[in-house]
C-alpha cells in the first residue's frame, strides 16, 4: 500500500501526473504530522542523521549541485519514489535548491523545461528557484 502525503500536508506539491512531494526548509521546524519516508537534502556539507532513509547530494546555497549527472540521478530517484512513498526535498531555506529539485522533477513529470520554474512557483512557493543560474539549468534539465 503507498504511503504519500496527503495533498493538504504543509509544502507538499502535486506533479501533474498527480504525485505528491514535500518541498521544506531545514532551517525551520519540522512539520507535525507524517514523517517522509525518503528525503532529499541538498547542502554543502552533509546533514545530520534522520529516523528515516536519506540521501545527500552536495549542492552549496545559490549555486547548482556540485556533481549535476548524480543530480539527475538522485532526482530520478526521488520522482520515482515518490509514487509510492512520502518523499521530501529539502535545502537551509526550502527556496533556491529545493525549488530547482522540484522543478526538475517537474520537468522529469511532464512540465515543459521553459515552464517548470512557474509551475513550482504557482503550485509550491512564489519565490521557489532563486537564482538566474538555477532558473537556466532548470530550462536546459530535459536536454541533459
Amino acid at each position: 500500500m503507498a504511503e504519500t502525503w496527503a495533498p493538504s500536508d504543509p509544502g507538499v506539491m502535486r506533479l501533474p501526473s498527480g504525485v505528491l512531494v514535500r518541498g521544506r526548509g531545514l532551517r525551520h521546524p519540522l512539520p507535525t504530522g507524517s514523517v517522509p519516508s525518503f528525503g532529499v537534502y541538498l547542502l554543502g556539507k552533509r546533514p545530520p542523521p534522520t529516523a528515516w532513509e536519506a540521501t545527500w547530494l552536495r549542492w552549496p546555497d545559490f549555486r547548482l549541485p556540485s556533481d549535476r549527472e548524480e543530480a539527475r540521478r538522485v532526482v530520478r530517484e526521488a520522482l520515482s519514489r515518490a509514487a509510492e512513498q512520502r518523499v521530501e526535498i529539502a535545502c537551509g531555506g526550502g527556496l533556491g535548491r529545493t525549488g530547482t529539485a522540484l522543478a526538475c522533477m517537474a520537468v522529469m513529470g511532464g512540465v515543459p523545461a521553459g515552464k517548470a520554474v512557474a509551475y513550482v512557483r504557482e503550485h509550491y512557493r512564489p519565490r521557489a528557484v532563486e537564482t538566474p543560474w538555477q532558473r537556466r539549468w532548470v530550462r536546459r534539465f530535459d536536454n541533459g
